[in-house]
């Protein structure tokens, strides 16, 4: 059974809108979250952990409605990673933690540490005496203390260099825990999330297996996003379409960027099966051919 699903969720704040009519599961193997910022997926993440009421639609834990689901139980069941300078400065380590749990399991604070690949005695000291990916350790050992089935990360190593970021991804994909990642790291996604949905201005415009969708995208977002990652020893990002444009406020939101965009574009897709993956793209085929 799903644990999460949107169904059709619109949010914003106040009146305006900033993500529309999303469907999607959180599926076993990890979820991804794919998209530039300001695309809605923090705003989505906030709606899986119930800190958002959607304007239309509605989010299902498991079988029940989120807005009338036993809090205690979702709230055990699905935790939050924040990055690292949440971390409280005045608290000592070992008492971050310890406020997760009941008093009388407070003895698990130095399995939790050990668990994250740190030493028990890091619990004396606070946050400005740890580095950066110590922190982040600490954060995953709290959100870890009361069992969660999912972990709902948001950017969880953009704070952090790229050996450190290879310690974390480890710990991360060491967990018998399923994650949704909210990232624009195509290579984190790629190594913890077996399915991703690609969001543009609060829609899902691709979504599908992870190696499929970044080794042979259908969507030209999708495929901009991929190309503008930059090689080490290989040849410059390639710029697809008018990076600057702004959303279309009708038809394909994507079009004024699309290099692919004709007048059938001027009429907003419907997301469709395409090569494995749904896809709301009218020219998906011709993405896919390529060149």
């Amino acid at each position: 059974m799903t644990l999460l699903r949107a169904e059709d969720v619109t949010l914003g704040y106040g009146r305006a809108p900033v993500v529309h009519g999303v469907t999607l599961d959180l599926a076993e193997g990890g979820t991804g979250l794919i998209g530039e910022s300001g695309s809605g997926k923090t705003t989505l993440a906030r709606a899986f952990l119930g800190l958002l009421t959607p304007i239309s639609g509605n989010i299902w834990y498991g079988t029940q409605n989120l807005r009338k689901a036993d809090r205690k139980a979702f709230r055990a069941d699905v935790q939050p990673v924040f990055q690292a300078e949440s971390l409280d400065p005045r608290m000592r380590v070992g008492r971050s933690i310890a406020e997760a749990l009941p008093r009388s399991g407070r003895h698990r604070v130095p399995e939790l540490l050990e668990q994250v690949g740190l030493a028990p005695d890091l619990a004396t000291r606070r946050p400005h005496e740890l580095s950066g990916g110590q922190r982040q350790r600490v954060v995953i050992a709290r959100a870890l203390a009361v069992r969660p089935r999912l972990l709902i990360l948001d950017e969880p190593t953009s704070a952090l260099d790229v050996t450190v970021q290879a310690r974390i991804l480890d710990l991360l994909a060491g967990l018998d825990t399923e994650r949704l990642l909210i990232t624009h790291n195509l290579a984190v996604v790629e190594r913890l999330c077996r399915t991703s949905h690609v969001l543009f201005a609060g829609r899902v415009v691709e979504s599908g297996p992870t190696a499929d969708l970044l080794g042979r995208p259908a969507h030209p977002y999708t495929l901009a996003l991929r190309d503008a990652v930059p090689k080490l020893g290989g040849p410059p990002p390639v710029a697809r379409g008018r990076a600057e444009a702004r959303p279309a406020p009708s038809g394909c939101p994507f079009r004024l960027r699309c290099p692919l965009a004709a007048p059938q574009c001027e009429r907003a897709p419907e997301p469709r099966e395409v090569a494995g993956r749904r896809v709301a793209c009218h020219r998906a085929e011709d993405v896919l051919a390529g060149p």
